[in-house]
């Protein structure tokens, strides 16, 4: 029995692993999301890692992405950005990426 507890308790720390990993990378890419909507909208320095503080604190408010896109769709329309959906969940993807590779290449 102590084989298969051995395992399990390696299944269970290695969930644990990749979704710590996981809510790192979405953290992550949430701050880079921002700082790109935030040079969109002319904003620089402070201002724009505040905003990008925003962004990343948007994503508690529900599970998943939809949060996050709601925002910077809202405020990027609210400053007269005009870019098209697909352009924001492009980046979401594209940015997702990014972050996951920082994070594995921070170990």
């Amino acid at each position: 029995m102590s084989g298969f507890d051995d395992r399990k308790r390696g299944e269970e720390a290695k969930y644990a692993f990749d979704a710590e990993k996981r809510f790192r990378a979405e953290a992550r890419r949430n701050k880079l999301l921002g700082l790109w909507a935030a040079e969109l909208m002319g904003l620089t320095g402070d201002e724009a890692k505040a905003y990008a503080a925003e962004v990343v604190a948007a994503d508690f408010e529900e599970a998943g992405d939809e949060d996050v896109y709601r925002k910077l769709s809202s405020d990027l329309k609210a400053k007269n950005v005009s870019i098209a959906d697909t352009v924001i969940r492009e980046k979401m993807l594209t940015l997702i990426a990014v972050a996951s590779e920082q994070i594995a290449a921070e170990g």
